[in-house]
């Protein structure tokens, strides 16, 4: 297989492994919920604390962290049959389309999170002290504002800082670098209305309910 058409197959399968609503499926299996009807209507981590409790919650995490990282090392694998030395372009994009497949997912009318915990698994896979250094920007932000969406924020731009330092020290591909700056884009346009909501003043904070349907919030 050609190399563009490995690329091309890697990201197929990141899109397709993404786009597997693992938060409106826990939401129906442990609720009877759907999550696009309760909360902000994402089916990310946020928005299934706020519905399900920490414990729904939780599984969301994990599944979205996992998809992020099965997708990364599929699209690796992928690639690396055809062409061993791009492994690391073929798992940013796997991941990468991962994350766009998590936002957009086919299977829920192209609705979905914002990629946060689907991207940090991804970021997991191909560059993990990157994630290391992030983390903790993202909780920190979280507990001293209790705004998610600001954290998410100030998480996705600072792995992608952390991983520029990365490769300029010779410690990640270059690869990482494109898919930490693709994924901090695809954040930030998914978290379009919470950054307008966060001018303006009007952002939910963490432990805030609103009954019924809403469109605030970051999950």
């Amino acid at each position: 297989m050609h190399p563009i058409l490995a690329l091309m197959a890697a990201a197929g399968v990141g899109y397709l492994v993404g786009a597997v609503p693992a938060g409106y499926l826990v939401g129906r299996v442990a609720r009877g919920v759907d999550l696009r009807q309760s909360g902000s209507g994402r089916t990310g981590t946020t928005n299934a604390l706020r519905t399900l409790g920490l414990a729904g919650a939780a599984a969301v995490l994990l599944l979205d962290l996992g998809k992020g990282f099965a997708a990364s090392v599929l699209g690796g694998e992928i690639v690396a049959a055809n062409s061993p030395g791009a492994v690391a372009w073929g798992a940013a994009v796997g991941g990468a389309a991962a994350v766009i497949g998590h936002v957009r997912s086919i299977f829920l009318g192209f609705r979905g999170g914002r990629g946060v915990a689907t991207g940090a698994g991804a970021l997991l896979a191909q560059a993990p002290l990157a994630l290391l250094a992030a983390a903790p920007v993202m909780l920190v932000a979280v507990w001293a504002t209790r705004y998610v969406s600001l954290g998410s924020l100030l998480g996705a731009l600072a792995a992608a800082a952390a991983v520029a330092l990365l490769v300029a020290a010779g410690l990640a591909h270059a690869a990482a670098v494109v898919f930490a700056v693709a994924v901090a884009g695809i954040v930030v346009l998914a978290h379009s209305d919470n950054i307008e909501r966060l001018r303006a003043g009007t952002e939910r904070r963490l432990g805030e309910r609103v009954a019924g349907p809403e469109k605030a919030g970051g999950g």
